[in-house]
């Protein structure tokens, strides 16, 4: 059951608000009037912990700039031609996927990337280079039978 006020008691109400605000503004006012800004700053230690104590000076030491190495080491040299499958291949679109032997990875190939008589199921000897969706197998050549 819902119950309903007058206008007058919800117009009391809001005022009884309004004055309880009103107090506990005045009160955070005189509490904060009592800190100083000294006791409000912050720092940071050297372990990246919040402390109300400034640092300690002591003596920094010097770093080169130039001693700093930003980069990413580069990859060995390895052989880029890569052994693998045709594991799928569509004619009539003209694209496939060969699967290397080495690894799990299969790699899309277009046609125009490869010789023009090739089936799905031989091995093939391929080389990699970087496409819009991933790694490509490009200059796809048929793998010479090893006796």
């Amino acid at each position: 059951m819902a119950i309903s006020f007058n206008k007058k008691e919800q117009e009391k109400k809001k005022q009884r608000k309004k004055v309880e605000k009103q107090k506990r503004k005045e009160e955070r006012k005189s509490n904060a009037g009592n800190k100083s800004f000294d006791d409000m700053i912050a720092y940071v230690d050297e372990y990246g912990r919040i402390v109300d104590t400034p640092p300690e000076p002591r003596a920094k030491s010097k770093i080169d700039a130039d001693s700093i190495a930003v980069s990413t080491p580069k990859k060995p040299e390895e052989d880029s031609v890569l052994t693998g499958r045709v594991e799928h291949f569509n004619d009539e679109k003209g694209y496939g996927f060969i699967k290397d032997s080495n690894s799990v990875e299969k790699y899309f190939f277009h046609i125009s990337n490869a010789y023009e008589s090739i089936k799905q199921g031989e091995q093939v000897n391929f080389e990699l280079e970087r496409g819009p969706k991933g790694m490509n197998a490009v200059k796809i050549q048929l793998a010479e039978e090893k006796k």
